[in-house]
């Protein structure tokens, strides 16, 4: 079982001091990729000029650019809400960057009450993220937005 609250403790020290988002970002992707199992791709979509353009991440080379509505990161984006996938297979217009994940989840990020971008996690696992994921890592998404506030480009 994962311990998504160290997770978040150790985030908010990784950022203690680090004004720079790009950073913070870097860190957060690879903290994840690196504390939870059963992943092959972790990172972030930033929100720029209506589309979603590829951020920090850990794992293969991806997509770099997502139009609202498309494939689970745009939909989330789109929604303004998690989108947890079991079988991204089913998922209608799922965009596969890696032929190999199965499932993804992906978690809105704002700064300043607007869109900001997307925390987008794939693992080649069906059923890979619970609920209890879903909560963890949303805690994990609302300390990085507090992170964001603070920081600059």
């Amino acid at each position: 079982m994962t311990d998504y609250t160290l997770l978040r403790d150790q985030l908010l020290a990784l950022a203690e001091d680090v004004e720079y988002e790009i950073t913070n970002l870097s860190n957060a992707s690879a903290l994840l990729y690196h504390s939870l199992e059963g992943l092959n791709w972790a990172g972030f979509y930033l929100w720029r000029d209506g589309s979603l353009i590829l951020g920090p991440f850990q794992g293969k080379p991806a997509c770099t650019r997502i139009l609202p509505g498309r494939g689970v990161c745009g939909t989330a984006a789109e929604k303004d809400q998690t989108v947890r996938v079991e079988d991204v297979h089913q998922f209608p217009g799922h965009i596969a960057c890696d032929c190999a994940s199965n499932s993804e989840i992906v978690i809105p990020l704002h700064r300043n009450g607007e869109l900001y971008g997307v925390l987008d996690m794939d693992s080649p696992r069906l059923g890979r993220f619970t609920k209890e994921d879903q909560r963890g890592l949303e805690l994990f998404c609302r300390a990085m937005e507090e992170i964001l506030k603070r920081n600059r480009a």
